[in-house]
C-alpha cells in the first residue's frame, strides 16, 4: 500500500518554505526608514487586528482559561518578541543575505536540544544531513561570512544569536507541550497581540527618534506583506506543521528559504544563477533527503 500524502500538511510546509524565505528582505527593506521595534510592534499589531477579524467572524474568539493564556504568552515571548523582533533589530547593521546564513543554524540547534531534552536520539545521519544542509546555505554566501568578522556586524550577530536561542526554545516549548489546540488562529491573535504591546514598549524605550515623518511607503508596504504573510499565514502554517512532525523536519525548511530568495531574485530582479548556487542547492536537498530519509517498511 502507499503512503497517503497528507495534502494540509504539504500545504503547511511549502507556506513556511515559500513566504520565510522572503520576509528577510522585507524586514531589510521595512527597516530602511522605519526603526526596527517599531517594525515588529506595527508588524503584529495589523496581524492581531487581521486575527480579531477572523476570529469575529467566525465566532471563535473566546477565552480558554489562564493555562492557556500562559502557553501563549511564553510562546510569543520566545518565538515573537525575542525570535522575530531581534532578527528584525540585527537587519538594521546585518546583510538580508548574512542573516538569512545565520538563521539557518535553526535546525541544527533545535536537534541538538532535542537530543539533549531527550524528544530525539542523536543519530549519523541526523548530524550529517544538518551539516550538509547548513553547507550548502554556507556555500551561497560564503563571501558574505566574512562580516562574521565585521566590527559593524558583531552587535547585529549577538542579536541574531539570541533570536536563535528564542526560536529553538519556542520550537521545543511546542512540540514538548503539544496541547491539542482547536484554533491556531486564536492562539496566535493571543501571541501577536502580547507582542505588539511588549515591542511597543521597546519601540519607545530604544527607538534613537519616534517622528514619523521620515517613514516612507516602500518600508510601510514591506510591514503590511510582513504582518500578513510573514506573521499570520507563515506563522499559522508552522504551528500547524508543528503538530504533525518533529521540529527539526520544520526547521530542515530554514535551508530552503535562503535558496527561494535567491531564485526570486532571478526571477523578478534579473540577477544571476550561479554554478555556486546550483552546487549549494545540491546540498540542500541532498542534507534535507538524509536527515529525513526512513527506511520503508512491507505493508502487511
Amino acid at each position: 500500500m502507499t503512503r497517503k500524502i497528507d495534502v494540509k500538511l504539504l500545504g503547511a510546509l511549502l507556506g513556511v518554505a515559500l513566504i520565510w524565505g522572503t520576509t528577510y528582505l522585507g524586514i531589510r527593506v521595512a527597516v530602511e526608514t522605519i526603526p526596527p521595534w517599531f517594525v515588529a510592534a506595527i508588524r503584529q499589531s495589523i496581524a492581531s487586528v487581521i486575527l480579531f477579524a477572523i476570529l469575529l467572524q467566525r465566532k471563535e474568539l473566546a477565552w480558554k482559561g489562564w493555562p492557556h493564556l500562559k502557553r501563549q504568552l511564553i510562546l510569543s515571548t520566545l518565538m515573537v518578541v525575542v525570535a522575530n523582533g531581534m532578527t528584525t533589530v540585527a537587519e538594521q547593521t546585518v546583510p538580508s543575505g548574512l542573516t538569512s546564513l545565520l538563521n539557518a543554524m535553526n535546525p541544527l540547534f533545535i536537534f541538538v536540544a532535542s537530543v539533549v531534552i531527550g524528544m530525539e536520539r542523536a543519530s549519523v545521519k541526523g548530524i550529517v544531513g544538518l551539516l550538509f544542509g547548513f553547507a550548502g546555505v554556507a556555500f551561497i554566501f560564503r563571501d558574505g561570512v566574512a562580516g562574521l568578522f565585521d566590527p559593524n556586524y558583531q552587535v547585529g550577530i549577538l542579536f541574531i544569536a539570541i533570536a536563535l536561542m528564542g526560536w529553538t526554545a519556542g520550537t521545543i516549548y511546542v512540540k514538548k507541550n503539544h496541547h491539542k489546540s482547536e484554533n491556531i488562529f486564536l492562539d496566535l491573535f493571543y501571541q501577536f497581540a502580547f507582542s505588539a504591546v511588549v515591542q511597543f514598549i521597546l519601540a519607545f524605550i530604544f527607538s534613537r527618534s519616534t517622528d514619523t515623518s521620515g517613514w516612507s511607503l516602500r518600508s510601510f508596504s514591506a510591514v503590511a506583506y510582513l504582518a500578513i504573510f510573514g506573521s499570520v499565514i507563515a506563522f499559522f502554517c508552522y504551528h500547524y506543521a508543528l503538530k504533525k512532525v518533529a521540529p527539526t523536519e520544520v526547521s530542515i525548511l530554514s535551508y530552503f528559504n535562503t535558496v527561494i530568495a535567491l531564485f526570486l531574485g532571478w526571477l523578478i530582479l534579473d540577477e544571476r544563477i550561479t554554478i555556486d548556487i546550483v552546487i549549494a542547492t545540491a546540498l540542500i536537498i541532498l542534507g534535507v533527503v538524509i536527515l529525513n530519509y526512513k527506511k520503508g517498511k512491507a505493508a502487511s
